[in-house]
């Protein structure tokens, strides 16, 4: 049984949302305030965060960067502001996904399965990747590029396997958010959000990428250099 914590000050929603994810078959804790969520999720990791952003005390972007300074945790963000700011904000710090107020708790329910799947079993089957001083175990679900390990979310590793594994292939934002997030429809700034951080960790300069190039009008495509082969290289 997976562990979901539910943290947010709105009695009458965390309550909801636990409800219908205890039903869907999750453990839940639920917390009020960032320090008490802190506190919970170094008692009891959770396997997931449902993390509201406005938060008495502390808000919901500082709690999640806490979170995520202790190693990788989904975190699924809530907002009651639709401003497109505050949710890039929120991937912006190291969220997964966000919903925002009001919304369906069945919609949360499946974000939160959709999420929680990709972390224990996305791209688990698949060998080792190797290309432009990169080595990513999808089962161990460790990257390295030229030696040195990468601190990547979820999403952020699940995108380097998918361009890792599709070099020189223009890739559409809605392509990526069909193959890397599993969803048929959403906000695509979600993806240029997540190719933007990921840019910041893998490039020498993220300001002119080299490996992930922007396809204007396209998409994005993932170029190893050119003294590296054209195509990963795969080994069991």
């Amino acid at each position: 049984m997976k562990n979901v914590l539910v943290v947010d000050d709105d009695p009458t929603v965390s309550e909801v949302l636990a409800g219908y994810l205890q039903r869907a078959g999750f453990a839940v804790r639920r917390a009020a305030d960032g320090p008490t969520a802190l506190t919970s999720a170094r008692a009891h990791r959770p396997d997931l965060v449902v993390l509201d952003l406005m938060l008495p005390g502390m808000d919901g972007l500082t709690v999640c960067r806490e979170l995520r300074s202790h190693g990788p945790l989904p975190v699924i963000m809530l907002t009651a502001r639709s401003d497109e700011e505050d949710r890039i904000l929120g991937l912006e710090v190291g969220a997964d996904d966000y919903v925002t107020k009001p919304f369906s708790p069945r919609e949360l329910v499946l974000r939160v399965t959709s999420v929680l799947r990709r972390a224990g079993t996305a791209d688990a089957a698949g060998p080792v990747l190797r290309a432009a001083g990169f080595d990513v175990d999808p089962a161990a679900r460790r990257a390295l590029h030229h030696g040195r390990e990468l601190a990547l979310t979820l999403r952020e590793f699940d995108l380097l396997c998918y361009f890792l594994r599709h070099p020189g292939q223009v890739c559409g934002r809605e392509r990526l958010m069909q193959e890397v997030w599993g969803w048929e429809f959403g906000d695509l700034s979600t993806v240029t959000v997540h190719v933007r951080r990921l840019r910041a960790k893998i490039e020498d300069d993220p300001a002119r990428p080299c490996l992930i190039q922007t396809v204007w009008g396209v998409g994005y495509r993932f170029d190893p250099r050119p003294e590296d082969a054209a195509h990963p290289d795969e080994r069991p």
